[in-house]
């Protein structure tokens, strides 16, 4: 019989002729990988199954999914996949680094192009775009030496450049739509933060980076005229749904179905783990504002300081999940807007994006993990120190 060679072929791992073992095994590796490469995932689905031990599912469940957040993630993340597909983001990317000639100038414009792509495109995306260019740029190069401190640069740029904008970050876009913050006072709170965070990025790129001689190869890539105009086009209706200039449904009629015909690989290519963990913390949230002990806990630490609370939640639990729950005892949304924002560095848990950049960095420098972790923490406190210094003197505490 065949079925046992073809079997074996299927699974590598069955070379002792006991399938059955060989397929558990098989099975157990692919989970193993799985949880590995959507750890937060996993994690917000585990801590919604936890609060639903407290809170059995009812009718109630219905009312914490915020629809209009999901599809603004879902339209923004899907366009931006498609002009991925086009190399937009990289052309873009690489004409401004040509302007430069040294390693300090390019270092700050990689971080730049970041910085400016989060409030644009989400944090999470502007990371996955513009990494693989920093790589490109230090490796081709030869200024290896400056990738660990450009990954960090970066994936700090990606975090706080996406807090001026609703749709920089996850977590704004929920603060913005569950409590309708004007366009102009989301970004009046925000600002000081932005600029200090604009600031304090220039000078760490200035002092860390030596103005060595660089040269960039080019690469010969073409925007296709007609598939670049109609991305953009989508992408202008997606920011205009955020804006509330156009209902949330129109985008999600009409943004898949055209993708649909076009570039079908988009729609694939969507960061679907990020859609569900947001849902899993939206179950994990609104339970957690039903079980009455935290209502109470959380009520008493979040009149005390939203700010400084909301800021430490990140630190343990993420930014974005930290938003969703925190919403739920607090009517104070400029502080928690900021605590959010803010609390989005320090520890490589408090922000998605964090463990996009480790996990981009270690595909390309498995062997110094650890000194790419000790220097990327010590880059984010100094960062949070500063932001909640300031945020606290802002506000005359």
């Amino acid at each position: 019989m065949h079925f046992s060679r073809e079997y074996a072929t299927l699974l590598p791992s069955c070379q002792s002729g006991n399938l059955q073992k060989a397929a558990g095994d098989c099975l157990l590796s692919s989970i193993k990988r799985f949880v590995k490469q959507n750890t937060v995932m996993t994690v917000a689905l585990v801590a919604a199954l936890v609060t639903v031990g407290f809170v059995p599912v009812d009718a109630a469940y219905l009312g914490y999914f915020d629809l209009k957040t999901l599809t603004c993630l879902f339209c923004v993340l899907a366009v931006v996949c498609a002009l991925k597909n086009i190399q937009f983001f990289y052309i873009l990317a690489e004409k401004v680094v040509q302007y430069f000639h040294n390693a300090r100038l390019s270092v700050l414009a990689l971080v730049y192009i970041t910085f400016i792509g989060s409030m644009l495109i989400a944090n999470d995306m502007a990371l996955l775009t513009f990494l693989p260019l920093g790589y490109f740029v230090l490796t081709s190069t030869h200024k290896e030496k400056y990738m660990a401190f450009t990954f960090i640069m970066q994936n700090i740029a990606a975090n706080l450049g996406g807090m001026l904008t609703p749709f920089g970050n996850p977590q704004n876009l929920y603060l913005y739509t569950k409590f309708q913050i004007p366009n102009g006072e989301f970004m009046a709170i925000m600002a000081p933060p932005f600029l200090l965070s604009v600031g304090l990025i220039t000078l760490c790129c200035l002092w860390f980076v030596k103005p060595e001689p660089l040269h960039i190869s080019h690469r010969n890539v073409h925007l296709p005229p007609a598939k670049t105009g109609l991305y953009l086009v989508l992408f202008a209706l997606s920011v205009a749904i955020v804006f509330r200039g156009i209902p949330y449904w129109v985008g999600l009629a009409v943004i898949p179905a055209v993708l649909l015909f076009v570039d079908k690989k988009a729609l694939a290519m969507v960061d679907y783990p990020l859609l569900f963990s947001v849902v899993f913390f939206f179950v994990f949230a609104g339970n957690m504002a039903r079980i009455p002990a935290v209502q109470q806990l959380f009520s008493s630490l979040m009149e005390q300081s939203t700010l400084l609370f909301s800021t430490l939640s990140c630190q343990c639990i993420s930014n974005v999940p930290s938003a969703i729950l925190l919403s739920q005892f607090t009517g104070n949304y400029a502080d928690l807007l900021v605590g959010v924002n803010i609390g989005g560095v320090g520890t490589l848990i408090a922000s998605l994006a964090s463990l996009i950049t480790l996990r981009e960095y270690t595909k390309h420098d498995p062997d110094h993990t650890v000194r790419y972790v000790l220097t990327f923490t010590a880059f984010n406190f100094f960062f949070l120190a500063v932001l909640v210094g300031f945020e606290l003197l802002w506000k005359g505490w």
